[in-house]
């Protein structure tokens, strides 16, 4: 018997083909590379944010959980805010050196500063 959840398929199209069968899309089976082989970016960044200074670390790749675990420590060892979404992480203010000396602890190899 097949598995025929509806709930699955919220928002797809009714098709008429009778061959037709639905399959869901595969969650993030994206994996997260070693420190040493993330290739990040560090600039100071003021576009679009009222005149104010960011630091922004680019070039993460990997899950978005080991993400948001990477901003909330450089968040944390600066004692600012800041936000980590779709493979950027933002920390408020000017941390360009700091954030790349936390970056080079953690294993960081190949960060390099940009700007």
């Amino acid at each position: 018997m097949k598995n025929n959840d509806w709930k699955e398929r919220l928002n797809v199209v009714y098709s008429t083909n009778p061959d037709y069968s639905y399959e869901k899309e595969n969650e993030e089976d994206q994996i997260t590379p070693a420190a040493s082989q993330q290739k990040l970016r560090v600039q100071l960044d003021r576009k679009n944010r009222g005149g104010k200074v960011v630091t922004l670390v680019t070039g993460f790749i990997g899950t978005e959980n080991d993400l948001k675990e990477l901003g909330k420590l450089l968040k944390s060892k600066c004692g600012v805010g800041g936000s980590a979404k779709d493979g950027e992480i933002i920390v408020q203010g000017d941390f360009k050196l700091k954030v790349l000396e936390l970056l080079k602890k953690e294993g960081y190899t190949q960060t390099k500063p940009v700007g």
